[in-house]
């Protein structure tokens, strides 16, 4: 009860900001709502294009968080307007939560959801070619199985390929979980009990099978590896939702297994601040600069027109994000 309470003061205080986004989401031309890519509940992603169509741009394919419970697709119309400023397009892939769904469903609709863009965001101004995932939190840890599961099954040469691990130019994991058998007493401690983290993931027995790292460390899948794009975990230090050792722990098991992988941390940053209170402070953000950067690379015109870009637009008075962050349940 005492989180609940603080999860709901702890939205109010962010509400101006909220707000604004939630006008831009339902009523900007530039966020087309609800695309359908699949056939199962909630198979759907919204995509936000910048105002500037000319060109194929580059594309952001991102997955979002809500502790495999609460995630939707919305819970991304901050990164991904603020993305499309920088005439990057974002499609933000919703997906079954559980009980509607557990993790292989997950799994499962994140990979239709990525395959989709894969082969339709030419359609909208995207190009093929520049294909970059991310996924936010439990976002990160399905998006990080998808792409591993899928690396896996061109190891090995399956059939029924509809897309391909080498069309993703990157990949960004910001404040996931890689290794689930690690995890299940630190969740339960924080209120994801025990007994509903086994049954989202299937049982203790599927602990292994979804667990990044795990299949990483696997000698089995080493070919599947080395088909990974490169790798960017980003983790606050202060993230007592999913503690950072999560993201080091991972990208050392990559880079033992030859992957190429890379670890940002920020100290004393918690599990919300690089993904909500920093956006909406607006100005400068590090990580925000560093994804822009990595996504523009190569691209002198872009580089320069994000070198007079102008400071993003504050969104949330200073009092009230560090009142959220006092009492923040995450």
């Amino acid at each position: 009860m005492t989180r609940l309470l603080a999860l709901g003061c702890y939205a109010m205080l962010l509400m101006p900001g909220f707000l604004q986004v939630a006008l831009c989401y339902f009523f900007s031309s530039q966020v087309r709502r609800s695309i359908v890519y699949g056939d199962q509940p909630r198979n759907r992603l919204d995509l936000y294009l910048p105002a500037n169509s000319d060109g194929k741009k580059p594309v952001v394919v991102f997955v979002t968080g809500g502790a495999w419970i609460i995630g939707y697709k919305a819970w991304g119309s901050l990164l991904g307007l603020q993305l499309a400023e920088r005439d990057i397009i974002v499609a933000c892939v919703d997906y079954r939560n559980f009980p509607q769904g557990t993790i292989s469903d997950m799994v499962k609709d994140a990979s239709e959801g990525i395959s989709y863009i894969c082969n339709n965001i030419a359609d909208y101004g995207g190009d093929p070619n520049r294909i970059y995932l991310m996924g936010q939190s439990a976002g990160a840890h399905i998006s990080s199985c998808a792409l591993l599961e899928q690396a896996i099954k061109e190891s090995k040469k399956e059939e029924s390929i509809s897309w391909s691990v080498s069309q993703i130019k990157a990949y960004f994991g910001l404040s996931g979980g890689y290794n689930l058998i690690n995890l299940v007493d630190h969740f339960d401690n924080r209120g994801l009990y025990r007994s509903i983290f086994l049954s989202i993931m299937e049982g203790e027995e599927s602990l292994h099978q979804f667990s990044p790292e795990l299949k990483v460390k696997d000698p089995s899948n080493m070919n599947a590896v080395s088909l990974l794009p490169p790798i960017t975990l980003f983790h606050g230090t202060a993230d007592y939702s999913i503690p950072s050792d999560a993201s080091k722990i991972f990208v050392d098991a990559l880079q033992k297994a030859g992957a190429q992988a890379e670890l940002i941390l920020y100290d004393g940053k918690t599990h919300t601040d690089l993904f909500l209170q920093d956006p909406l402070r607006g100005g400068k953000d590090e990580l925000f600069d560093l994804l822009v950067a990595v996504i523009h690379a190569g691209d002198k015109e872009a580089l320069e027109k994000d070198a007079m870009a102008s400071p993003r637009k504050r969104l949330v008075p200073e009092i009230l994000l560090k009142l959220a962050r006092n009492i923040s349940p995450f």
